[in-house]
């Protein structure tokens, strides 16, 4: 009788563990696809990868670079890494420029000392490769408009940006975010400032 009453407690034992093997597996596969859906989520409304093509904002941002980009409740100000689209320019590119002037803000430059100028006072550019020397299209003094942004590249002089036709202002809805970490190559994981 003791004998046959241990049994069933093994037997038991044994179709209690095996479900709560399938209750246990269930319960990560149940988790995985949760934290898959947040990621998507949080991926495709609040956060992108973004890719760094060409050498036009080095020296801080560099060829082949990946950063971290969010649009959520930005508004873009002076001194700004974006990323945005100008389809007249390139429609399958993502260009990244830093925000010299935002709206109401007067824009210009001296070519031949390299100043850029926002109301009438010198910019300090600590970030930038060289002095601006490179006119492209440009010709000032222009007031930025409503809605819109002024932009250029950190190396000036191999930057195509607003100082170009094609570019021009760049109006704030075209705008995909502001680019705050270099997450790729790992060896230079930081802030963008």
């Amino acid at each position: 009788m003791a004998a046959k009453r241990r049994k069933k407690i093994i037997e038991a034992q044994a179709v209690t563990k095996e479900n709560n093997s399938g209750k246990e597996m269930y319960d990560w596969i149940y988790s995985l696809i949760i934290a898959l859906i947040i990621c998507v989520i949080i991926f495709a409304f609040f956060i992108r990868i973004i890719d760094v093509v060409g050498t036009s904002m080095n020296p801080t941002l560099n060829n082949n670079d990946k950063m971290l980009v969010s649009g959520l409740l930005y508004e873009p100000s002076v001194g700004d890494v974006v990323v945005f689209k100008k389809d007249e320019y390139d429609p399958d590119k993502a260009l990244v420029k830093r925000v010299i002037a935002v709206e109401g803000q007067e824009i210009n430059m001296d070519f031949d000392k390299g100043i850029v100028y926002i109301n009438g006072q010198p910019i300090v550019e600590d970030y930038i490769l060289e002095p601006t020397m490179n006119k492209l299209d440009f010709i000032g003094p222009k007031t930025v408009p409503e809605g819109c942004v002024f932009v250029m590249g950190d190396n000036r002089n191999a930057s195509v940006d607003s100082r170009k036709t094609e570019i021009g202002m760049v109006d704030t809805r075209l705008i995909l975010g502001k680019a705050y970490f270099v997450i790729y190559p790992l060896s230079v994981i930081r802030v963008i400032e």
